[in-house]
């Protein structure tokens, strides 16, 4: 039996069983990474949602102050 023959039936079970289930199992892990929030993201949307409130609560203040100073604001266009 010559060395290609000895190399070629074990390269060709590799390729059809095992890096399938290789790559599979691959993407698979990384599905289930991405599904899940990291702690970066969930500090970054922590300080997003505060960044939120606060400017909530300035334009509350300004259209207190616009109505105070200039009744009827919101109905001119």
């Amino acid at each position: 039996m010559d060395l290609f023959a000895m190399i070629h039936t074990p390269l060709i079970i590799f390729m059809v069983v095992v890096v399938p289930i290789w790559i599979i199992a691959h993407y698979t892990t990384r599905w289930k990474q991405t599904r899940s929030v990291s702690e970066t993201d969930e500090s970054m949307l922590g300080d997003l949602w505060e960044s939120a409130s606060r400017m909530e609560q300035r334009i509350i203040n300004l259209e207190k102050i616009l109505d105070a100073e200039v009744p009827g604001w919101r109905e001119k266009e």
